[in-house]
């Protein structure tokens, strides 16, 4: 098998893989979009059987909509997710174009305090971060979760985007320094447009956490007019009683923004993910 053959092959399984772990995870998503549209003994008389004439039922739609404000929970999500992937990307992308391109004492050491964020959790630090925000009078704000999640995105983006900087030419860029070509020009329209790819990536394993999570939103932003579409859902789940039919209905809104950028960038995301397969 020459090293043509072998190139094809390692892209063949790489996709396959992702394809079936794809899967494997969009199974339980499955679940709760077709247990979504069911009445409450449907879901747990036959929880994986799609909903027949019998068992069809908009009850957890319409209890969403009548019961809490489900779309200013959708807009707070959306604006704070959307703002802080913004944030994280051009200044991930900015910090690894820096660490990759440039060399200065200190480098070495920054690059390592940066990848310290990825194995400590940013949770070990609530009551600090929380008192921080008591202190500038941020809490119950959409900026205190904005600040957070940059935070927490960012090391990982600045780690992944600085790899793939590392490998673009720099030919390429030191022909765009003979041609006149600012810094900030060089960054934006010859780097960025080359690593499209693992920034689709790092865009989705970004929004996943950010979209989901209810610990921060739980702790900083816990009013009505600042819930998150996570945290507000849980006006639904009960001590003694929980509505099912309203809980598998907000969930299975709160994923279409998922899945919806997954489509968008799934090409790119693939590409981002697989880039070191077919070396």
């Amino acid at each position: 098998m020459n090293s043509a053959h072998r190139s094809l092959f390692r892209s063949v399984a790489a996709h396959g893989i992702l394809i079936t772990y794809t899967i494997i995870a969009l199974f339980p998503v499955f679940v709760i979009l077709i247990n979504s549209f069911k009445s409450r003994k449907a879901i747990f008389r036959e929880p994986l059987a799609l909903p027949n004439q019998d068992s069809f039922s908009l009850i957890g739609y319409e209890t969403v909509f009548k019961q809490g404000d489900f779309l200013l929970y959708f807009q707070n999500s959306l604006i704070v997710t959307l703002v802080s992937l913004f944030c994280v990307l051009l200044f991930g992308a900015m910090a690894a174009f820096a660490l990759s391109e440039y060399r200065f004492r200190g480098n070495s050491l920054m690059a390592l305090y940066l990848a310290l964020g990825i194995m400590i959790p940013i949770r070990l630090g609530t009551v600090a971060i929380l008192q921080l925000m008591v202190s500038t009078g941020l809490v119950n704000t959409r900026t205190a979760l904005i600040l957070v999640y940059i935070a927490q995105g960012l090391p990982l983006c600045i780690f992944i985007l600085s790899e793939f900087m590392r490998q673009v030419s720099d030919d390429l860029k030191n022909a765009g320094r003979i041609d006149g070509l600012s810094e900030y020009r060089i960054f934006f329209r010859l780097v960025l447009p080359l690593v499209r790819p693992a920034m689709a990536t790092v865009a989705v394993f970004t929004l996943i956490p950010i979209w989901n999570d209810l610990w921060f939103p739980l702790i900083l932003a816990p009013a009505e007019e600042v819930k998150t579409l996570t945290l507000g859902s849980q006006v639904f789940i009960g001590q003694f009683v929980t509505n099912w039919n309203a809980v598998l209905a907000s969930l299975s809104l709160a994923i279409l923004p998922a899945l919806v950028l997954y489509l968008i960038f799934s090409r790119q995301l693939i590409r981002g993910i697989t880039a070191g397969a077919v070396k």
